[in-house]
């Protein structure tokens, strides 16, 4: 689209009759993510429909709202660094930017792996698992309890710190 506008009339109109859009990122593409799609302004009508306890898994939604959340705070602390410099940000703050960077490297790129759903949502809780239980906010206490990797993560977890 002219100016990678995504609201230009062909981009926004499409949408509607594919029921969604993958919006494809030049700044992936640099850093050699394939695809190179931007999980943020993409968007699925579908999606709500075709999640969930008995069609995917029951953490599916909230998962996917976690990863999503996480990713767009690290986004925007990237953003930040560019004017005041990592050193600037706390240590959760750089929590956060690993995460980001992890999210791309592992998540996101897929080149021409088959990954199932149940394998994306394991590795999507591997990537949550960076962080302590507490972070966690969009995800119920019953699916973290069931689901979360990181005990010795949240064991060595300090407040002020990054876990190796």
């Amino acid at each position: 689209m002219p100016d990678d506008d995504i609201t230009h009339p062909i981009a926004d109109l499409t949408g509607y009759i594919t029921e969604g859009q993958l919006v494809l990122s030049r700044t992936l593409h640099r850093l050699g993510i394939y695809p190179p799609i931007n999980p943020l302004p993409s968007l699925s009508r579908l999606m709500n429909n075709g999640i969930g306890k008995g069609r995917t898994r029951e953490d599916h939604r909230q998962v996917a709202d976690q990863l999503y959340s996480a990713y767009a705070q690290g986004l925007d602390l990237r953003r930040l660094v560019a004017i005041i410099g990592e050193e600037a940000l706390t240590e959760n703050d750089r929590l956060y930017l690993r995460f980001a960077d992890a999210f791309e490297k592992d998540f996101i790129a897929q080149g021409s792996a088959d990954r199932s759903i149940q394998d994306a949502l394991t590795l999507g809780w591997k990537l949550l698992s960076m962080f302590p239980k507490g972070a966690l906010t969009r995800i119920s206490r019953d699916h973290v309890d069931k689901y979360y990797f990181g005990e010795q993560m949240e064991r060595m977890y300090r407040p002020g710190e990054i876990p190796a």
